[in-house]
């Protein structure tokens, strides 16, 4: 779970100064006048509990602050399916401090300013939810509405059949509740889920435009919380394999990977040029992206799935083969700088940004740093991505009309 969208929005208002402003100076003057203070350092901090504190004071008009936890549907077992899901909806319930009507009507009070108010119901909703089993019994026909509602993009369906293909267990399972088990999920189940992924060892609390020292004095309400590591997931093991849905829409969405690298390594930084260098994004639009080698080869294919499929696949094993220029790598590293600057442009970009790094490795690398080390990869590095994609074990996920669309062992 990444944060708690009812309590962030709420919270992303800060109190403008009441103070009556100065009369404009002239235009000779106004030039020298600083609109605002240069953003200070992100500093990071490690409570003996084990709780990380992150923040970011760039004089903002606008707060933000989010509680990011190390958890989800990773962490589930077959026996509770859906419960990181149905977590996901559960933000506003009563908790064992406010009912969900004193925290809507006590944020709007306040006005969502960052007060002591303010902060007692985000850590409520963080740590004190009481999980009424009427209130989740209510809930949980939302189950089947945010689903229908993710599932009317073939994409989220091919991923989640994707990564049910590919592994064993833990990424295995699904981001949405199973059918099966919507109207099964208990509150014990969800107590034990939150006693045993929501502690202080797995949480960050992450603010922007908020002094470090005002966050950490929040967070020393946080000392009462479940300490440790809490429970260990089972460490995801990739296997490979096929899923197919044969479904009435007249196109086929698919996807086809192998193994890459793990998060925030060198080899990872040079999958990302190598997606750049074959094209960016989800699919592959005719005659879009002329600089991208899948629109190219794509664009020379037939409309049978079996040979486009096939001709996205020669574009990597070409690359493997060295068909990949300087030209073509810088090109690349120059779109993924710019795609995840501006990833980062926004205050809720870079939030989710600081929360999700200082959560994994307790530490945060600057936009210029990552920018770096985009640069430092090299054509051989690239190469070498698009082998390790050739020669791993593949696993595919094809979904729509799949009367001509290749089996993975006729790839």
């Amino acid at each position: 779970m990444r944060g708690f969208p009812g309590a962030v929005r709420s919270l992303s208002k800060r109190f403008y100064s009441l103070k009556v402003a100065p009369k404009a100076k002239t235009s000779a003057s106004a030039a020298k006048v600083k609109l605002s203070p240069e953003s200070e350092d992100l500093e990071i901090t490690k409570l003996p509990n084990g709780l990380v504190i992150a923040s970011l004071e760039n004089y903002s008009p606008a707060s933000r602050i989010g509680v990011f936890i190390k958890t989800g549907s990773r962490y589930e077992t077959t026996s509770n399916l859906g419960t990181a899901h149905l977590l996901r909806l559960a933000s506003n319930l009563t908790t064992k401090g406010a009912s969900s009507f004193r925290i809507t009507r006590g944020i709007e009070a306040v006005g969502g300013s960052l007060s002591d108010t303010v902060m007692e119901y985000l850590l409520n909703v963080t740590t004190a939810s009481e999980f009424r089993p009427w209130e989740v019994a209510d809930l949980q026909p939302q189950l089947k509405v945010d689903k229908a509602i993710a599932f009317q993009n073939p994409q989220v369906g091919v991923l989640e059949n994707l990564h049910a293909a590919a592994y064993k267990n833990a990424l295995a399972n699904p981001l949405y509740c199973p059918d099966y088990r919507v109207g099964k999920i208990t509150s014990e189940q969800l107590h034990h889920f939150v006693q045993n992924n929501f502690t202080s060892g797995r949480m960050a609390l992450v603010g922007i435009g908020v002094k470090h020292s005002d966050l950490k004095q929040v967070a020393e309400q946080f000392l009462n919380i479940r300490s440790g590591a809490g429970a260990s997931g089972a460490k995801a093991v990739y296997r490979g394999g096929e899923i197919r849905k044969q479904n009435g829409d007249s196109l086929v969405h698919a996807a086809i990977v192998a193994e890459g690298a793990a998060v925030g390594s060198a080899e990872a930084n040079a999958f990302s040029v190598l997606q750049h260098v074959l094209g960016a994004g989800p699919l592959v639009k005719r005659g879009s992206h002329v600089t991208s080698k899948l629109a190219q080869g794509v664009a020379k294919a037939t409309s049978q799935p079996f040979d486009v499929i096939k001709a996205a696949l020669n574009q990597v094993k070409a690359v493997a083969q060295g068909g990949v220029t300087d030209a073509d790598v810088t090109t690349a590293k120059n779109q993924l700088k710019a795609n995840y600057l501006m990833s980062v442009e926004t205050s809720q970009g870079l939030l989710n940004e600081i929360g999700a790094e200082s959560l994994v490795s307790g530490t945060h690398t600057s936009p210029s740093v990552v920018a770096q080390k985009i640069d430092s990869v090299a054509t051989a590095d690239v190469v070498n991505a698009a082998k390790k994609f050739v020669s791993g074990k593949k696993s595919m996920a094809a979904s729509g009309d799949l009367g001509n669309t290749p089996f993975l062992d006729e790839l």
